[in-house]
């Protein structure tokens, strides 16, 4: 009798299903990370703190869209499990870093220095997991990987601001460094090392690495479906920035509530997009 719903197949390989918790337990990390940020922002910088925001956002997608690609390429040529591991334990220390600010170009520094260690981890994670499951755990996994990584987009801003409401604004970057410790560990856990069969050591040169990131690029930008996935994750974006950028701002500056109200306001938000997610689901 098979004990798991078929969305949950994957989990039955126990790679799979360590490195996917890694994963979870990053994401919450990520959503501590930016409500911490939206609360040192308006510590630091009044009503202004959504400009600092906004500036921050700014240079987080900069580093995606341009390391993302090149990450995708060396994830090929490398262990991936030690590229994750370094990604993990580089990001634990400079995130501890955080609670040191007292200028907002350290913020800036910070969030840049941050996010080109993220750009590395995400297309490496989301590389590994067809190479250590099996065909009929492939498609179960990855959905799995991307429903997880769909809800605490939601879901994780509004546990975030419950903590951070307990633990204080930079308290709570500590306890984001202890999520990607324990992420690292469990990655450093895995058996053996995760590398893509380099049968052809020739393959392995710097013409063909930029050919790998231009054939993904042109992919990414030339087919209509994935284009359209582009458009809807760029409205979902837009979405989700307005909240973190405005809403710190308006609670504790218009509103002069403080950190409490704040983080019960961004876990109505997490509350309110999950139900909504699940709803629309189930009327499909």
């Amino acid at each position: 009798m098979n004990q798991y719903p078929q969305w949950l197949q994957g989990l039955k390989n126990p790679i799979f299903a360590r490195l996917y918790l890694a994963q979870t337990i990053n994401l919450l990390g990520d959503s501590l990370t930016w409500l911490g940020l939206a609360l040192l922002a308006f510590e630091l910088a009044g009503e202004q703190a959504g400009t600092v925001l906004a500036g921050a956002l700014t240079l987080r997608v900069m580093a995606f869209v341009l390391l993302s690609p090149i990450a995708g390429a060396i994830a090929d040529r490398v262990d991936r499990k030690r590229l994750m591991m370094t990604t993990h334990l580089a990001r634990m220390v400079i995130i501890c870093l955080l609670p040191l600010v007292t200028q907002v170009w350290q913020i800036y520094a910070i969030v840049l220095s941050l996010n080109v260690f993220y750009a590395f981890f995400t297309p490496t994670y989301t590389a590994t997991i067809p190479l250590i499951t099996t065909e009929d755990e492939r498609s179960p996994a990855i959905a799995l990987s991307s429903a997880t990584y769909q809800l605490l987009s939601v879901l994780g801003p509004g546990l975030a601001g419950s903590i951070a409401a307990f633990v204080g604004t930079r308290q709570v970057f500590f306890l984001d460094g202890i999520t990607f410790l324990i992420a690292a560990i469990l990655i450093a856990r895995l058996p053996g090392a995760l590398m893509v069969n380099q049968s052809q050591q020739t393959a392995r040169t710097l013409n063909r690495t930029v050919q790998d990131i231009r054939t993904g690029t042109q992919c990414l930008w030339l087919d209509p479906p994935i284009r359209y996935a582009l458009a809807l994750q760029l409205i979902a974006a837009i979405a989700g920035a307005e909240i973190l950028v405005n809403t710190v701002g308006y609670v504790q500056g218009t509103l002069n509530f403080g950190k409490v109200e704040y983080g019960w306001v961004m876990a109505a938000f997490g509350i309110g997009a999950t139900l909504a997610s699940v709803g629309l689901g189930h009327t499909q």
